[in-house]
């Protein structure tokens, strides 16, 4: 870390353009988290880059005084992945939306996912294509009326969270807009995370969707509505503390301690390594489940960029280091031989 890094502040990641959402999205808050935590990496601003798509969440490259990218609908993982081959030293975070991201970006996110490139892809979800005024979106409600759906939408939604464990990444987590120290803790850790790291962030449109996540976010209701996965504990939720997940082999249930003899030694322990439990946990949702905030999966893979450079280094050594204008100019043609 050098010494210019280490003394950053918040301030210095305000870049000096208006910052034009409408007043109380929900973009605020997540533009807040992000430059607080920039500035608490200790990576110099000359190192992070930040690169977009399309659509509201997409304006983040110029509200964030760092490199930045503000490039076409669902192609942020492409070129992300391109940046950080080429420059592996660079710290490059995807910011993307549920529309940009699950639509026509849906077969990019997956490859950078699989791939396992060491980006940071942050997906902001409010459930509705908020820059086009308020369409439905791949993660929008069965029966969701909107502009384009008057009659109620008959597309079943994606889950991110169940998309992104079978794309096989390696770290894949949840957090809200407004939940500013768990968000920033999970953008810490998505940060030190050698490979794709993926984090869902609920976002509220207030304009088009508002209160999409009320029942997670209402101060009244969210204690028994929320579990926070924390790894090696049990899985405990509840106003009280008294409520908990238990699992019946692969079936998860939801149980309250001290009734019918149910203890907390009977509760499931969250592991981020058990990726089938990851999954079991992604398909919580209400009215029967609490909707699960924190990290589902964690592993250790080796990065794509580290397995690229391996293969360069290692033809480098075999067949020397090339001269690409030579090999141009030699002529009509070439062979290329093993």
């Amino acid at each position: 870390m050098s010494e210019k890094a280490a003394t950053l502040t918040k301030k210095d990641f305000e870049s000096d353009q208006i910052v034009r959402w409408c007043p109380g999205c929900g973009d605020y808050a997540i533009l807040t988290s992000v430059q607080t935590v920039f500035a608490e990496l200790g990576i110099p601003k000359e190192q992070l880059v930040i690169i977009s798509g399309i659509g509201c969440s997409s304006r983040f490259p110029y509200y964030v005084d760092c490199y930045g990218f503000h490039t076409i609908h669902g192609r942020a993982p492409a070129i992300a992945t391109g940046l950080k081959v080429s420059r592996p030293d660079l710290s490059v975070w995807v910011v993307t939306g549920d529309g940009d991201g699950l639509s026509i970006g849906g077969n990019h996110l997956l490859h950078a996912l699989r791939r396992n490139v060491n980006l940071k892809i942050l997906l902001f979800n409010n459930r509705i294509y908020g820059l086009t005024k308020g369409q439905t979106s791949p993660t929008s409600e069965y029966g969701k009326k909107t502009k384009s759906t008057p009659m109620g939408s008959v597309d079943r939604p994606i889950n991110p969270i169940s998309v992104a464990l079978a794309a096989e990444a390696t770290f894949v987590a949840r957090s809200v807009d407004v939940f500013n120290a768990h968000l920033r803790d999970l953008l810490h850790r998505a940060s030190r995370h050698d490979g794709s790291a993926f984090v869902e962030i609920f976002q509220n449109c207030n304009i088009f969707n508002d209160d999409a996540w009320i029942g997670v976010t209402d101060r009244e209701r969210r204690d028994d509505a929320v579990i926070y996965l924390e790894h090696g504990k049990p899985m405990r939720f509840g106003k009280e503390g008294n409520r908990g997940i238990r699992l019946n082999g692969t079936r998860a249930e939801v149980v309250e301690l001290g009734k019918d003899g149910v203890s907390e030694s009977d509760l499931a322990v969250h592991d981020e390594a058990d990726e089938s439990l990851a999954y079991v946990l992604s398909r919580f949702a209400p009215p029967h489940f609490p909707t699960p905030l924190g990290v589902f999966r964690r592993v250790e893979y080796p990065s794509y960029q580290s397995s690229v450079a391996e293969q360069i280094r290692s033809a480098k050594e075999k067949q020397g280091e090339g001269d690409l204008l030579a090999l141009l100019q030699a002529g009509d043609v070439w062979e290329v031989k093993r």
